[in-house]
This record gives structure tokens, C-alpha cells and sequence, in this order.
């Protein structure tokens, strides 16, 4: 199989960790992290934000907002600026908006985010209280996608009154369109990798959870499944989440976790893939692109509980900048007893 010429393996491309750079803020949880150069020459980062005043898990699906934080430099550190998507009373983004991903395209930045509307008084969201069991549940499996628009960073952001892509009830993703990770290409048509799993009939969520592929012939839509079935690596449906998509020149390339690390050896570390077409992908030759084994740039190094959500600052058509959610602990967002955004420069 011919493989991309202008493929670089991207652990090559790792630098030290910034150490006093990223997203944080003491009083809240972070998580997810997109950043984009704004018109006014600084970094802007839209990231996902709860207050700790309630625990990281279950609320993150029901306490969430989308923020928007700035920095002079793409390291950072950002200082926060404003809640960009708060919950709107009666839409399907009514209770909470997480999983920010930030693109731009002829003039407009976009940015994918999952939305979640559940039964609850306007006045209740985001809740500022531990969730039920039932609530999680609930909020977990109405997750889904849609997008944001604006001339600027700065905003006005307009939403869409509906999601881009709905569940199918009797098939494998009956239950979420979450996790969007979309690569717009120069013409404006978009391959969209999404997260999805059918577990409507269980008490509660969990794996395994699948990647599907949509896409448009226009980044504003209409959205349309590019394949019935999950997408495969290596020819088999991976056990991954958190894709990150770009395209590069010809080719598209990603960034996945692996959950179990046999694909790239380490496990919740990153695999790096490439494909032709968005549905059928292959591991790069040297499949690891990251660990959780952080080198920071005072010299020390550290083993991060979660490295989650990566997202890359692509500037002229090239990767510059790795942003991931990150939280100490021995591992599990149970565990974390704090999380941020943070960044790894690339060469």
C-alpha cells in the first residue's frame, strides 16, 4: 500500500511540555481546549468549563460550558475572557455544551461542539450540584453534535437551532453523536469522525464505544453518514476515542486514544493514523504519537493521570501546537483531583 509521501511520524515532532503555559483555573474544572490566531494577533482558546464546587464526574455532562480564554502566545498562558455557549432553555444544547473544536474556513470560524437537554428548570442550568445517577445517564445518551459560527473570535457566535447528525435508532450508533472531530478541506467539504455506541438498553453507559464517519459537501451542512459502519484501522474497528482529524495536502491524518495500547503499544496513549478517504484508516509507521510520560521544559517529568482530547493549532497548513486535557491522579477522572488544558510544542 502506497503510503503518504508528506507523512512525518509525529512523535518526532514532540517538545518539552510548557510547564507555566495552557489553560487553568483554580475554582473550575477544564477540559478539551481548541485554539485558533484571531484576527487581533492573539491565541484564543475555547475549552470546556464546570465549577468544582461539583465533582469532575458525573457532571461534566451536566454541568458544562463552553469558554473561551486568550492568550498573547500559543503556549500561553490563557487568562479567561467569557462563556461563549451557555445552555439555551428548550433547544437540544439546553442543559449543557462540551467537546469545543475549533475551525475556520473563507472567513468563518466554526466551531463543532455536543450539545445535551434534559428535563430541568431553566434556572438549573448547568447544575450546580452532584447529578443522580439517573441524570448522568440520561444527559449521557442525548448527547450530540452541532456547530457555532463567527466572523471573528471575538464573536457574535450564532448556533443552530438543531444538531448536524441524529442517532439511528436500530443501528450501531442509536444512542450519541459525540466527540466531533471534523477536517475541513480547502474547497469547504468536511469528513467528520464521530463517537457513538447502542447501549439504550442498559441501566447505564458504557464501552465499547465506536467511531463513525460523516461528512458534507459544504461545512454548513447538509451532514451524511459516509458509511454505514464504524470506521476500521488495519482493516478491524479499533477500540479509540478522541480523534483529532486533519487534512494534509492529499491525505487525511488523526490522533486517537488508544484504550487498550495494542495498537501503539502504550496504554490510553496516542495512535497516529493517516487515510485516503476518512473511513478506512491505517497506523503511520511508527504508530505512537504520544504518551502520558510528560518531558516539561524546566527539565522534570511527570506521568499524567489523564491526556485526553487532543487538538493541534495548525498554522499555514502545518501542526504547531499540541493542546490536551490533562489532570493528575493515578488515572481515571474519578481519580483527578485537579484538570487543565495543556500544551507541547511541535517541530
Amino acid at each position: 500500500m502506497d503510503i503518504p509521501s508528506t507523512l512525518i511520524p509525529f512523535r518526532e515532532r514532540l517538545k518539552p511540555a510548557v510547564r507555566h503555559g495552557g489553560f487553568r483555573m483554580q475554582d473550575n474544572w477544564i477540559w478539551c481546549g481548541s485554539v485558533g490566531k484571531g484576527e487581533d494577533g492573539r491565541y484564543h482558546m475555547f475549552a470546556s468549563c464546570w465549577s468544582k464546587k461539583v465533582p469532575f464526574v458525573p457532571n461534566w455532562v451536566t454541568s458544562c460550558e463552553v469558554v473561551r480564554a486568550c492568550a498573547d502566545r500559543p503556549e500561553g498562558p490563557y487568562e479567561f475572557e467569557e462563556v461563549v455557549l451557555s445552555p439555551r432553555s428548550g433547544f437540544w444544547d439546553g442543559t449543557m455544551t462540551h467537546n469545543p473544536t475549533l475551525h475556520h474556513h473563507d472567513g468563518t470560524w466554526i466551531l463543532y461542539y455536543i450539545g445535551v437537554n434534559i428535563e430541568l428548570d431553566a434556572r438549573d442550568a448547568p447544575i450546580q450540584r452532584a447529578a443522580t445517577q439517573e441524570e448522568y445517564t440520561q444527559a449521557f445518551m442525548r448527547k450530540r453534535t452541532g456547530i457555532a459560527t463567527a466572523p471573528n473570535l471575538n464573536g457574535p457566535w450564532s448556533r443552530r437551532d438543531t444538531p448536524i447528525l441524529e442517532v439511528r435508532p436500530d443501528d450501531w450508533d442509536a444512542d450519541i453523536i459525540s466527540n466531533p472531530a471534523p477536517a475541513i478541506r480547502p474547497d469547504g467539504s468536511v469528513v467528520m469522525l464521530y463517537k457513538s455506541t447502542r447501549n439504550r438498553h442498559t441501566a447505564q453507559p458504557k464501552p465499547p464505544l465506536f467511531l463513525g464517519v460523516a461528512g458534507a459537501d459544504h461545512w454548513s451542512g447538509p451532514y451524511r453518514r459516509l458509511s454505514p459502519e464504524p470506521i476500521t484501522l488495519n482493516g478491524k474497528i479499533p477500540d479509540v476515542e478522541d480523534p483529532y482529524l486533519w487534512w494534509q495536502e492529499d491525505h487525511f491524518e488523526a490522533i486517537f486514544k488508544d484504550m487498550t495500547g495494542e495498537v501503539c503499544g502504550c496504554f490510553y496513549g496516542g495512535i497516529h493514523a493517516w487515510s485516503w478517504d476518512g473511513i478506512h484508516w491505517h497506523t503511520a509507521p511508527d504508530p505512537l504519537a504520544y504518551t502520558r510520560e510528560i518531558l516539561w521544559d524546566d527539565g522534570t517529568k511527570s506521568h499524567q493521570g489523564m491526556f485526553e482530547r487532543p487538538e493541534l493549532l495548525i498554522q499555514d497548513g502545518t501542526p504547531t501546537h499540541l493542546f490536551a486535557a490533562t489532570g493528575g491522579g493515578k488515572g481515571g477522572h474519578a481519580d483527578m483531583d485537579d484538570s487543565w488544558n495543556m500544551v507541547i510544542p511541535l517541530g
